[in-house]
């Protein structure tokens, strides 16, 4: 008995003496730009896997002057590339015995500086272990992606032993997915560096395997960081360029989007909901106008599963997306000058070229910075003076002239520079999630050609991950209180709200504008049913992919900055968001002001529809009957969409003494729909239909 005891014990002992760590080189961190450390593994005996022997731990220490600036990685001897973190701390922040392994209970990305202690790493760390030998040079890259920092490697060490790191395995999926390839590149805030992508995409409702051909993309793509202050995140957004072989720009559908070479990869690391943008961007395309399209996708980036992000058109001047007037070099005088132009209130970028501060300071802040306009389109390597001179004019034009007394004059007032209905539809959306960057960032607006009425146009709309109560700064979580006033409550903030707004609101006809549009778009746009039968069909169609996001990024039941409600699933961060609506137009409703009776337009979902009609019975079973108002006969074309805009029924029919009769069968599931008629050339606004 007691030799097998000694046995058992040698055996233990033998077990835990396979540990071997090893160090590495170390030295100063080179500021935006890429440092390589090397580390010298020799004399492992197996070769290395998730079940015996593999690689356990990764320790490091490092000191710099903004840690959230860098992105790390280690590289195997065999090429497999793995992220350790990136985005991590803030400024001044260190790592002091900061260890990394797969067991941890603590995610690195949800962790606080100097990040003492054992945390999870964000890649999957257990796919170096994949049975290959271990021996040979493996590789801490460590990339600093913005210029002004410094610091240095103190010391790291790899950590080989009989508990070796796991990893799970993604093989599916019912959204999208999505695979880039840099070939080792690292991608930095700019330029792009060349990168195959493939989009694997079988149809709706059809599953997607990552063994499937890549059958929607496969090709060449240029690739960057993109934002400003989500670049803090660990979880990194990115702008796609589509290129040809040679690194020339090519156009191509992508997802059944129209063709076009500019994409974005968007992520909101805060908005915990996975639907903020996607849900402001439908809003304002069933307002009327276009929005950017996309489709949620799953990420693979060398060959690490990303999560969850938006695949969505860039806002970008085109006949499939912001359709304005092409204005080339050469267009400098007459109408030719005076369109298309893409404007912008944003930060500040410094490029005098194609900026300049308005000449009024901000909305009840007489001594705050007045707000930076922005030329988007044309570019600023391609703009010439006599264009950006010209619309500097105009907006100015349009500022004093809402600046003066006589703001109200129906020849020299604002209504001459400016369209009184995008303004008016913009200050709803924006009240409506009341963004605490709404009106002072990434706030566009154009200009198209005089020769089609072009005048300042609000929109598209863009960037709302802390709309909807989702920022714990400036009021914002408060359902109550209008967006516009920020300045009243955050005047000390760099970035101001212009004064346009204030002003506009003390137009009683502008009031009562205002006040007509909501009650006309409350039956559609506005209404919480409706609304979250979308919200609860965005999330069942994420409920699968989200779990696999947020176990890669274990951010639920966590502060992020700058949550301030903060629920503790999935399904909880859904209801918060629907219950924060509600709240916020039970408000609106009985704040906006304005007079009902004397209304200036009455657009619900298109510009001058031109048939009327009802529905009965509505809600309806498996029949219902639609009537012309005003038409008997002639062939109608009848079009329903569902909450996400997607068409599901179309069939032309003969209309006979005004009926149109409508036999769906079991084809739809309960719900609410919208309906749609053309007729000799005619169209209707859309009208709700419930099946119940």
């Amino acid at each position: 008995m007691m030799k097998i005891n000694i046995l058992i014990f040698f055996l233990f002992v033998i077990n835990i003496s396979n540990s071997q760590t090893f160090s590495g080189n170390i030295g100063p961190i080179a500021d935006n730009s890429e440092s390589n450390f090397t580390l010298d593994v020799t004399g492992l005996l197996n070769v290395i896997d998730t079940n015996n022997f593999g690689l356990e731990t990764i320790c490091i220490n490092l000191t710099h002057t903004y840690l959230a600036d860098l992105e790390v990685r280690l590289i195997s001897p065999t090429g497999v590339s793995i992220l350790l973190f990136s985005g991590i701390g803030g400024a001044e922040d260190n790592l002091e015995n900061t260890c990394l392994n797969v067991d941890a209970s603590q995610a690195i990305s949800d962790g606080v500086a100097p990040f003492t202690g054992t945390f999870r790493p964000s890649g999957q760390m257990g796919l170096f272990n994949n049975q290959q030998s271990g021996n040979g040079t493996w590789t801490l890259k460590i990339n600093d992606i913005a210029a002004g920092d410094f610091g240095d490697l103190v010391n790291w060490s790899l950590t080989f032993g009989n508990n070796p790191a796991n990893y799970f395995v993604f093989t599916s999926s019912n959204l999208p997915i999505v695979t880039i390839n840099t070939f080792g590149q690292s991608i930095q805030d700019s330029p792009k560096i060349s990168a195959d992508m493939g989009i694997i995409f079988n149809g709706e409702g059809i599953r997607n395997y990552l063994s499937d051909s890549k059958n929607n993309y496969d090709g060449k793509i240029g690739i960057e960081y993109r934002g400003s202050s989500s670049q803090m995140f660990p979880k990194k957004q990115f702008a796609i360029e589509l290129w040809d072989l040679n690194n020339n720009s090519i156009d191509s559908s992508i997802l059944n989007m129209p063709k076009d070479n500019d994409w974005i990869l968007g992520v909101a690391f805060s908005d915990k909901s996975l639907m903020r943008n996607s849900f402001t961007f439908r809003t304002w395309e069933k307002m009327g106008y276009y929005a950017p399209r996309g489709e949620n996708v799953e990420l693979i980036l060398n060959g690490e599963y990303w999560g969850v992000y938006y695949l969505c058109e860039k806002i970008k001047r085109s006949n499939d997306r912001l359709d304005i007037a092409k204005l080339q070099p050469t267009e400098i005088l007459g109408d030719d000058l005076t369109g298309g132009y893409i404007l912008k209130i944003d930060k500040g970028t410094g490029a005098a070229a194609s900026e300049w501060q308005s000449n009024f300071p901000p909305a009840n802040n007489p001594g705050g910075i007045a707000p930076t306009i922005m030329i988007d389109y044309p570019s600023s390597d391609v703009i010439v003076p006599q264009q950006f001179d010209y619309i500097k004019n105009y907006v100015d034009s349009f500022e004093t002239a809402l600046a003066t007394i006589d703001f109200l004059d129906t020849i020299n007032g604002y209504r001459h520079f400016a369209d009184e209905e995008s303004f008016i539809d913009y200050l709803l959306i924006s009240e409506m999630n009341k963004n605490v960057d709404g009106y002072r960032i990434s706030t566009f607006f154009s200009k198209d050609k005089t020769s089609k009425v072009g005048k300042l146009k609000m929109g598209p709309v863009w960037d709302y991950d802390l709309a909807y109560g989702n920022a714990n700064y400036c009021q914002a979580w408060d359902p109550t209180g209008f967006s516009f006033d920020f300045n009243t409550v955050c005047g000390g903030d760099q970035w101001q709200i212009p004064f346009w707004w204030n002003r506009m609101m003390e137009d009683t006809l502008f009031q009562n504008n205002l006040r007509c549009r909501w009650e006309n778009l409350k039956p559609i746009v506005f209404d919480t049913t409706i609304i979250n039968s979308y919200l609860d069909s965005m999330a069942n169609r994420l409920n699968e992919s989200q779990l696999r996001n947020y176990n890669q990024w274990p951010i639920i039941g966590t502060y992020v900055w700058p949550n301030y409600y903060i629920a503790n699933s999935y399904q909880a961060e859904v209801d918060t968001l629907k219950w924060w609506i509600k709240q916020r137009f039970e408000w609106l409703d009985a704040n906006i002001p304005g007079n009902l009776i004397s209304c200036g337009f009455t657009k619900i979902n298109e510009l001058d529809a031109q048939i009327d009609f009802s529905i009965y019975p509505n809600p309806f079973q498996n029949q219902f009957t639609i009537q012309l108002n005003g038409k008997s006969a002639g062939l109608a074309e009848v079009k329903i969409r569902n909450l996400v805009g997607e068409q599901i029924f179309q069939s032309s029919m003969l209309v006979s003494e005004g009926k149109i009769d409508i036999d769906l069968k079991e084809n739809l599931p309960k719900g609410v729909y919208f309906v749609e008629i053309r007729l000799d050339g005619k169209k209707s606004n859309l009208k709700k239909l419930v099946r119940d």
